[in-house]
């Protein structure tokens, strides 16, 4: 008897590490995937900019004599990561699911498709929405010869326009789990709706302080992370609303 909780948390660990490996195996193979496509990505992603230079002769640069290679290796590898999410995510679940009830299963598996549904939403927001305006701002302060006697003009290092956008999008996605955190809060019991509700305010100074934190520094881009951030905050008020009078025991 005394063995039995050795054997089962070495069964757990040994669980654990197969899940894992899936999940090294799945990125990997994702990420040399996408570095065969690097060149591709790299185009996408790079195309705001391209836009917000009104499409001029324009270039970008790299410094350092490996730059380039590792900026497409990290790109690669955050592409696969984009990949295999869903495919991470279903693992994670594999692994907590011999631990639920029926009914916490078919409880959890909404955010099971809700996280990276959301994930990608953030990506997107700041792809089409925020980035365009940010990098319109950035490039507004070129300036030609007969304004500064020298000109000033963008001349993008490939590593860190790559790695700025990279981080935007993950911050974005990121932030964008905001329903999902509340409300599996809620359903744990640790918060409530309107306990939620009452904190608005203070609400509204941490979603200020995050679009300071995850965006460029233009007023702009700030407000376009705020606002659907609070907009996301208050779906996470009425999901947990609705989720408490779906638990609420009916009268008698």
């Amino acid at each position: 008897m005394t063995d039995t909780p050795t054997m089962s948390m070495i069964t757990h660990l040994t669980e654990l590490r197969r899940r894992l490996i899936y999940c090294m195996i799945a990125l990997g193979l994702a990420s040399a995937l996408a570095y065969s496509f690097a060149t591709d990505i790299y185009a996408f992603l790079i195309r705001p900019l391209e836009g917000a230079l009104h499409g001029e002769d324009r270039r970008m640069i790299y410094t350092g004599l490996a730059e380039a290679f590792v900026t497409y290796l990290k790109l690669s590898i955050f592409a696969g990561a984009f990949i295999t999410m869903p495919f991470i995510l279903y693992q994670i679940w594999r692994f907590v699911a011999p631990g639920l009830y029926k009914n916490e299963k078919r409880a959890f598996l909404p955010f099971l498709v809700a996280t990276p549904a959301l994930f990608f939403a953030g990506g997107a927001f700041v792809y089409y929405a925020v980035v365009p305006m940010a990098w319109r701002f950035f490039a507004g302060f070129e300036t030609g010869g007969a304004e500064t006697g020298l000109p000033i003009q963008l001349e993008a290092r490939v590593g860190e326009y790559l790695s700025f956008i990279m981080s935007l999008i993950f911050s974005f996605g990121i932030c964008f789990q905001l329903p999902v955190l509340l409300t599996l809060l809620g359903r744990a019991g640790i918060v409530s709706a309107a306990a939620v509700a009452q904190k608005r305010r203070f609400a509204i100074v941490g979603v200020l302080v995050a679009a300071a934190i995850f965006t460029p520094p233009d007023i702009v881009s700030q407000i376009c992370l705020a606002i659907p951030l609070m907009g996301l905050y208050e779906i996470s008020i009425w999901l947990m609303r609705l989720q408490e009078k779906k638990s609420r025991p009916s009268a008698l």
